[in-house]
């Protein structure tokens, strides 16, 4: 049976997949988790409490993806082929995840739009991924002392895509040439978020990193 909190957030997660986060009760979510305003409000403080804590956990959701994609066992093959079969897997992951989920995409891309919760500094409909300035408009800015810690960004989330890649794959790469799979895995995550900035055909996507894990595996 789920938390109050975690019945908390999916009612958050639900209101604001049917309206903008401006139009978004406390009351209306308390009610649809079975709690009452006080529980909601002792839990989270603000409704920017709220929403900094739907982000956390979206976007935490999102890196155990990754790394439970990382953990799926690859056909037996020399150490680039089978690296690369497992970051493929964990880029499909990170695309999929920002298709279907409208906070994820945001943090990736650091574009957050007006229908979001909007961190301190991000700019709406920024089609430049991180970048930062004042803003306006129905969306508000989240903190507070009851929020769970600023939520991450683009740059946070490749770093801990690239950090998962490596502990997953370094086991079984030759230990001669792990700054060669360390480089491979930085290669994948930018890649991977271009295709979330900018989809294209996923064939593409898969073929450069191959290519990244080839070269990586021959480096001598």
């Amino acid at each position: 049976m789920p938390t109050a909190r975690e019945s908390l957030l999916d009612a958050a997660y639900a209101a604001l997949a049917a309206r903008p986060w401006a139009g978004v009760r406390m009351v209306d979510v308390a009610a649809e988790a079975g709690v009452s305003r006080q529980t909601l409000y002792n839990e989270f403080g603000s409704k920017e409490g709220l929403a900094r804590a739907l982000v956390r956990r979206e976007t935490e959701g999102y890196i155990a993806g990754v790394a439970r994609a990382l953990e799926e066992p690859a056909p037996p093959a020399g150490a680039g082929a089978g690296a690369e079969a497992r970051v493929v897997a964990a880029a499909a992951w990170t695309v999929r995840a920002a298709r279907t989920n409208p906070l994820v995409r945001a943090a990736l891309t650091g574009c957050w739009s007006e229908r979001l919760p909007t961190p301190a500094g991000a700019v709406y409909g920024s089609g430049v991924p991180g970048q930062r300035g004042a803003h306006t408009g129905a969306g508000a800015p989240f903190g507070g002392a009851h929020s769970d810690g600023p939520p991450p960004g683009p740059t946070e989330l490749v770093g801990r895509f690239c950090d998962c890649a490596v502990a997953a794959l370094e086991a079984d790469w030759p230990k001669e040439d792990l700054p060669g799979l360390g480089t491979a895995c930085a290669t994948a995550a930018r890649l991977t978020l271009s295709y979330v900035v900018a989809p294209a055909e996923s064939e593409d996507l898969t073929r450069q990193l191959h290519t990244a894990f080839a070269q990586a595996a021959h480096r001598g």
